[in-house]
């Protein structure tokens, strides 16, 4: 039986071993084993008078033993089968430990810890996980509107956020797309475009303005799954505006342009923000097949596209950086409430 190291320097757990080894030479002759232990509290102070019970099976009678002055108790000539144990000591909530003692072992459970026990009902609160914390994050995020009107679900104001899981980034994707002021907004583009007559392969009247509004939502809804939800789970990077609000005004600038380019991943670590970019081209060039012929132009339409995409983020992410926040009610952190 090997030495276990964590009770190398331990006078009473090298006596427990000795005694296990001659035990064990002893029982494994008639096939009978020993269950040994050390009774200990929280702090690792043995427990002297805690209360063993060893249980088997229903034809077997149950054997009792207390622990002794160093915490340590054993049940010797027991054969095998299952087995469970119920300690229990005054002011001590009862601890419970179960197993199979093989024939001819020396089963050494080493150290039993008993909790104090509670007046009250103990609740037992583990610490939330990252999906957790960015779930409670982002249904304030969900909640951040523009004058109470526009969604900005796109900006955390918690510097450290939680990264997302690809559900959430989805999630988030889809709340933008189906939002009603989402629909409002792409009317309104279409309107205007009508009224320019831009795009004339769509015609004007209801059909024409059908059309663009129809071409428009594509737009946004591509630009958005793409560049915000499929990508960014493909390559874990987060698509979030992370607002800064703190330094020179300088910082905060450069701050919010090359974000238009860079972002967080899942590590939270800083990189190139490729879902933004190749997004912006897979949107530009999935574009070409809805609008009109005569207003395609290949290759070249599809970068002019994106490279718009791309300014606008950052005159987007300037606004943010220094008037949105203003006029967005909730933008706190939940974690922190």
């Amino acid at each position: 039986m090997p030495l276990p190291f964590k009770f190398a320097r331990s006078i009473p757990a090298l006596l427990v071993w000795f005694s296990s080894l001659y035990l064990s030479g002893q029982t494994s002759q008639h096939g009978t084993g020993t269950i040994s232990g050390t009774v200990v509290d929280r702090t690792g102070a043995v427990v002297t008078g805690a209360q063993i019970k060893l249980n088997r099976d229903q034809q077997t009678p149950a054997r009792e033993t207390v622990s002794g002055s160093d915490g340590q108790f054993a049940f010797h000539n027991l054969p095998p089968g299952p087995f469970q144990l119920t300690i229990a000591a005054t002011g001590f909530a009862a601890q419970t430990a179960s197993g199979n003692l093989q024939a001819g072992e020396n089963r050494n459970l080493l150290s039993i810890t008993v909790a104090i026990a509670k007046a009250d009902t103990e609740v037992m609160v583990s610490p939330a996980t990252n999906v957790e914390v960015a779930e409670e994050q982002i249904k304030v995020q969900e909640q951040q509107r523009v004058l109470k009107v526009i969604p900005n679900f796109y900006v955390s104001y918690v510097p450290n956020a939680a990264p997302l899981i690809a559900r959430q980034k989805f999630q988030l994707a889809w709340k933008t797309v189906i939002d009603p002021v989402s629909f409002i907004v792409v009317g309104a583009v279409a309107g205007v475009q009508q009224s320019q007559n831009s795009f004339p392969g769509y015609g004007q009247g209801a059909q024409g303005y059908a059309k663009r509004y129809a071409a428009s939502y594509g737009d946004l809804l591509s630009g958005t799954l793409i560049g915000s939800a499929i990508l960014p789970s493909l390559l874990k990077q987060d698509p979030r505006y992370f607002y800064k609000g703190t330094g020179s005004k300088r910082s905060r600038i450069l701050y919010a342009l090359a974000n238009s380019v860079i972002c967080k991943g899942d590590n939270g670590h800083w990189q190139t923000n490729y879902s933004s970019i190749i997004g912006s081209l897979a949107a530009a060039g999935l574009s070409n097949l809805y609008y009109p012929p005569e207003d395609r132009n290949g290759a070249r339409l599809t970068f002019e596209n994106a490279a718009i995409g791309i300014g606008t983020t950052g005159a987007i992410n300037l606004m943010e950086e220094f008037v949105v926040r203003k006029f967005t009610p909730k933008n706190s952190d939940p974690t922190k409430q």
